[in-house]
């Protein structure tokens, strides 16, 4: 495959770390829709992590001591880069995650908005002045914590990287990545290629593709003091595990079992609508999707039809064609998690109006009704485009099922009522509430995040929220003289 930005003469083979050193073994790169090998990028150990964290280590000190201005412009450039190289480097995020091309495309949209918006950040207020009792100066300040260590899934490589990338070193970090390897050129090369191009000095962005030892590296590295992971509940369990002997200051974004509540006065066509795109947008693996569609009894029938309609009507193929509604799973582990699913619900009682069957890694867009609350399928977190749909008589009932859940990232209401919808939302513990809308929602300037199994809070997006998460507050205060202590 061609690139531009992503010369294979400078990336093939290796990994980016303290500039670009062979790496230990090497893995392919390949194109999840038809199998084809794209490239082959380097594949990393516990030996280059170590090495990795130490060279963050002096360049941070350096890059900390610079001016806002200089780290700005940085981010600046990379935004300006990512706009730039959009068309390439949404069609590597296509071809090597499955990602339809249009969303492949809206996330270099983002990823720029992002770097923009971390580009703010640097100029942002970072502390305030506090009263005292005493004759003195007080006041709080933000510092960079120093190493940031970014672990980021296959699903969204490029957006779940770049949104804990930017921030961190927009505030003065260093940053060590560990993408997916079955992602790691648009959820690592990718963005180490942007900033390297953007005028990022060596030693400050490390990219290190490789498995859950590599991982486990960085988060046990005594050097990184903050880790930022998006992925799986139980991986999240264990890094938390992990990092609390160290007393590691960690940022979860975890899975999600989100539920669309479809009241009875509900336009049904557009519900539907939304409910579709919740649950099949990229093959569901998305962890915001509308894993649980809670709709009243008295159009469930109609909302069943239209969404069952949607389905069949669904094109599923290589993202790359036209009018192709969603590409193939991950990986051939991953489909058959989500057919088991399907299937074990089935066997549950649950009835199948569409979908359940597959082709190689395309799955077709699935719709459950008189699910079982205990199935699978609307129990757990499917990661897959399966939309299990369960009616409720009354508010309290949909209440209570929006809640019943170990799961806390993402609610979406859809109704005519909207301050009934809000009250319906302060009854369900969630991370984000979109009333009229579909659950999967998100954008650089407002905070993200999940409560319970869904994680540990808004640890992204917004600047707060990017403060607290990479950066550490200091109490400093300041006399003309020392005071005369008593001996």
């Amino acid at each position: 495959m061609s690139s531009v930005l992503l010369d294979a003469t400078r990336w093939s083979g290796r990994y980016f770390s303290a500039g670009w050193r062979p790496a230990v073994a090497q893995a392919a790169v390949t194109e999840k829709a038809t199998g084809t090998r794209l490239e082959t990028v380097g594949v990393a150990d516990a030996v280059a992590v170590d090495r990795a964290v130490e060279a963050a280590v002096v360049a941070q000190r350096r890059w900390a001591s610079l001016g806002y201005d200089a780290r700005a412009a940085v981010l600046r450039r990379a935004g300006s880069l990512f706009e730039h190289h959009a068309d390439e480097a949404a069609e590597w995020t296509a071809r090597e995650s499955g990602a339809p091309l249009a969303m492949a495309h809206r996330a270099q949209g983002v990823a720029a908005q992002e770097c923009y918006e971390a580009a703010g950040l640097a100029s942002a207020p970072y502390g305030e002045l506090l009263r005292s009792g005493a004759p003195r100066l007080s006041f709080a300040r933000r510092r960079p914590v120093g190493v940031v260590g970014v672990i980021a899934p296959f699903n969204a490589p490029l957006l779940l990287a770049i949104r804990a990338v930017a921030p961190a070193l927009a505030l003065g970090n260093a940053v060590v990545l560990k993408p997916d390897p079955r992602t790691a050129v648009s959820g690592g090369v990718l963005i180490a290629r942007v900033f390297e191009e953007a005028g990022l000095p060596e030693g400050l962005l490390h990219v290190l593709p490789g498995g859950a030892d590599v991982g486990q590296a960085v988060v046990a590295h005594p050097r990184v003091p903050v880790i930022s992971f998006t992925g799986s509940t139980p991986a999240g369990r264990a890094i938390a595990r992990a990092s609390a002997d160290q007393l590691k200051r960690v940022h979860l974004e975890l899975g999600g079992n989100s539920a669309l509540v479809v009241m009875g006065d509900a336009d049904v066509p557009r519900a539907a609508a939304a409910g579709a795109f919740g649950s099949f947008r990229h093959a569901g693996q998305i962890c915001m999707a509308s894993g649980r569609h809670l709709v009243h009894e008295s159009v469930v029938d109609d909302y069943l039809a239209e969404l069952t309609r949607i389905a069949a009507a669904t094109t599923v193929g290589d993202p790359l064609g036209p009018g192709v509604g969603y590409g193939p799973l991950i990986d051939a582990g991953q489909r058959d998690r989500v057919h088991g699913i399907v299937t074990q619900s089935v066997e549950a009682g649950a009835s199948l109006l569409a979908g359940g069957e597959f082709d190689g890694l395309f799955y077709r867009p699935t719709v459950l009704s008189r699910i079982p609350l205990q199935a699978p399928a609307y129990a757990q977190e499917v990661f897959g485009p399966v939309a299990p749909v369960v009616s409720f008589g009354d508010v309290d009932e949909a209440a209570a099922l929006a809640a019943d859940s170990s799961y806390g990232l993402s609610l979406g209401i859809i109704t005519r009522d909207v301050m009934a919808a809000l009250e319906l939302a302060d009854r369900v513990p969630t991370g984000s509430v979109h009333i009229n809308d579909q659950t999967i929602n998100d954008e650089p300037t407002a905070p993200f995040g999940g409560v319970g199994e869904s994680g540990s809070g808004a640890r992204h997006g917004g600047a707060q929220s990017n403060l607290e998460a990479f950066s550490e507050l200091q109490w400093v205060t300041m006399r003309r003289e020392a005071p005369p202590y008593p001996v």
